[in-house]
């Protein structure tokens, strides 16, 4: 019986931690009236400018204005002028959404928990929270 109890409360806390956001995602996209493409891991991506031929690849170094909000509007961070980093020293959100887009390229990611700080309150950031970003992939270096 207590080994049944304990499946039953591991499998209760993995569904937990697991949610899919994808309906509340469309549901935002929805209000602001928005169309966006959706990866196979759940990134929403919007390409208003799709920039040129190059295009980073997962552990390219890049430089990229920015400006981060939670779906209420709550902005959380803003980069007004280029900031470079590694793609892989950020969020896999990032990492996999920012590749889409060519050098000079504009546009937005949605995205879920499960590719930005899960279930982890960062800072402003509540946990499980849906991040929207506006990027413009100023350079691939």
């Amino acid at each position: 019986m207590y080994k049944f109890l304990l499946i039953l409360v591991c499998g209760l806390f993995v569904s937990a931690c697991n949610k899919d956001y994808s309906g509340d995602i469309e549901d935002y996209l929805a209000e602001k009236n928005l169309t966006a493409q959706k990866t196979d891991d759940g990134l929403y991506y919007i390409i208003d400018v799709p920039g040129n031929e190059i295009k980073p690849k997962l552990n390219s170094d890049v430089k990229v204005i920015y400006k981060g909000y939670l779906t209420n509007g709550t902005v959380f961070d803003e980069k007004t002028t280029a900031i470079e980093f590694n793609l892989s020293q950020v969020i896999a959100g990032w990492t996999r959404g920012i590749p889409l887009f060519g050098e000079g390229g504009k546009g937005k990611l949605i995205i879920p928990p499960s590719l930005g700080y899960g279930d982890t309150e960062n800072g402003t950031i509540p946990a499980n929270s849906i991040l929207v970003f506006d990027i413009e992939l100023v350079d691939v270096l």
